[in-house]
């Protein structure tokens, strides 16, 4: 038996039933489907009984790897690299129409699922995103304006994804058994977007600019962030006297597109 690596997150889910439920969220049989960090293949296997067209797997533990190489070394339709997605190019997947599944890391969950919101060319690769994180991860991106979990991936991830479904997931599913329960998100791209921004760092640099003074009033940074522009602040509606988490994520989506034009005049 490997000892498994607390910095990967090797926490591999056992309980059949939550595997079958998961692998219902949306028939299989003949879609494209892509995994991170399969690790032994326990959800690999239970996607790959269900007749996929094709199966891409990345997993960055290279142990593991190998032993899924070996398992699926006669399939013909099931490609298989050892790699971290953090540095996987996903702007170069020539497919279209792809299902995701991936149990995310703790410490590298949030990364991850920017990367699949920041793919240049969009609608992108993939129909549907079906991603397991951590209990507070989860909240924190199913949060709603004025909570104490409403957050900037929770602003981040409704600029470009629609949430469709969620369910909670026992400690108890897992080997090792971890510290605290998961969640599954259920994830579709928006075909139309709403609001017009060019780079989405410009999103993350101005609610990294609000989120880092969340417990303050948030006229300090929007003078700081618009050069006192009070004409802007009564343009959007926004109450300087609020604070980060009071705004709605359309506020900051608004504020980029005008933080983006001040920026190119």
């Amino acid at each position: 038996m490997f000892k498994l690596k607390k910095s990967l997150g090797q926490n591999f889910l056992t309980d059949k039933s939550i595997i079958n439920k998961i692998i219902s969220l949306e028939p299989l049989i003949n879609q494209r489907i892509f995994e991170i960090g399969p690790g032994i293949g326990n959800l690999t296997n239970s996607i790959f009984d269900k007749k996929p067209k094709s199966l891409f797997l990345i997993e960055k533990d290279e142990r593991f790897f190998k032993i899924l190489k070996d398992n699926y070394k006669s399939n013909d339709n099931l490609k298989i690299v050892n790699g971290d997605i953090l540095n996987y190019n996903l702007n170069n997947i020539e497919y279209s129409d792809l299902i995701v599944f991936g149990n995310l890391p703790y410490n590298i969950s949030t990364q991850i699922l920017a990367k699949f919101i920041k793919i240049n060319k969009w609608p992108p690769f993939y129909k549907k995103i079906i991603f397991m994180f951590q209990n507070e991860v989860a909240n924190r991106i199913l949060a709603k304006p004025n909570t104490k979990n409403y957050s900037r991936i929770t602003i981040l991830a409704n600029l470009r994804l629609d949430i469709v479904d969620s369910f909670k997931i026992s400690k108890g599913c897992f080997f090792p058994i971890p510290k605290i329960d998961s969640k599954i998100i259920v994830f579709k791209p928006k075909k139309k977007l709403s609001f017009n921004i060019n780079k989405i760092e410009n999103l993350e640099k101005i609610t990294q600019a609000f989120f880092s003074n969340k417990r303050k009033m948030v006229n300090k940074t929007f003078l700081k962030l618009f050069n006192n522009n009070l004409f802007l602040a009564k343009k959007l509606k926004i109450s300087l006297n609020s604070r980060p988490s009071e705004l709605s994520c359309e506020t900051y989506y608004k504020m980029t597109e005008h933080y983006e034009k001040l920026k190119n005049n």
